[in-house]
């Protein structure tokens, strides 16, 4: 008698679950808004970084110092026009912009640990400490207290009073930290979206490069800190008065009285 043969039970597909996609432009609408995200985070967000690091490396050399570098930067041609458009405006929508960019996305730690999958999680939580950080930071010093811009050696001191604080102390140092890594690496994703690094060895050398630069602009923040806690300034005064140099013009010898025989 026949035996009817029996088909063999079909093959299971694995289910892949997707990474990281590939570096490559953005899709759809949203390709403007994803160049401008990325060139704000270098232009002018990261020069305004540069400047900042360099700027608050000033108060190593005191309190006086610190205050002139504070004075010379409120003192510039529409300071305030400046401010939002090169620095306000653009952090904020780099921020959020980013943060909708995070919630749309998928790293998938869990199940793909590449590296890729560790800077793209690395990349989106240290954004979210930098954005969360000079939040606090710019109302802080900007919008609470004494005024700034009016009392520019009291900076020292308002700086330093906050750090006493040792939670203020390690939001600092961990928001430094985040903030040089967010950046450096972020160099790096322009360099390589932008088309300036292409291939995978480019992207292997210049990714040594950003991390250098991550570590010195990290090395550069520490020190701002541990000059307002640790240095040669403990207890700086509220608001110190720069030492004023009087000079004395010798006298004009043409103008001396002389007697007319």
């Amino acid at each position: 008698m026949a035996t009817a043969q029996q088909s063999p039970a079909p093959t299971a597909v694995p289910t892949v679950r997707p990474g990281v996609q590939p570096l490559r432009a953005a899709q759809g609408n949203s390709f403007l808004w994803h160049k401008l995200h990325s060139l704000l985070g270098v232009i002018p967000i990261g020069a305004f970084l540069l400047e900042h690091l360099l700027s608050n490396f000033e108060a190593l050399k005191g309190p006086i110092a610190y205050g002139d570098q504070v004075k010379f930067l409120n003192g510039l041609p529409l300071v305030r026009v400046l401010e939002w458009t090169f620095i306000f405006l653009p952090i904020l929508y780099h921020g959020l912009y980013g943060i909708y960019i995070w919630l749309r996305g998928k790293s998938n730690i869990v199940y793909y640990p590449w590296s890729g999958n560790w800077m793209y999680t690395a990349q989106r939580y240290t954004g979210l400490i930098a954005f969360l950080y000079i939040g606090q930071h710019v109302f802080r010093q900007r919008f609470s207290g004494i005024s700034l811009p009016e009392n520019p050696y009291a900076s020292f001191h308002k700086v330093q009073m906050e750090l006493q604080n040792p939670w203020m102390l390690a939001v600092y140092i961990i928001a430094m930290i985040a903030i040089c890594w967010h950046f450096a690496y972020g160099v790096w994703l322009f360099a390589a979206k932008w088309g300036i690094t292409p291939g995978e060895t480019a992207r292997k050398r210049f990714g040594y490069i950003c991390a250098a630069l991550g570590i010195a602009l990290a090395v550069v923040g520490l020190a701002s800190i541990w000059a307002f806690v640790g240095g040669k300034y403990p207890n700086a005064p509220e608001n110190p008065v720069p030492a004023v140099s009087v000079l004395y013009a010798p006298p004009n010898p043409s103008s001396s009285n002389t007697m007319i025989s």
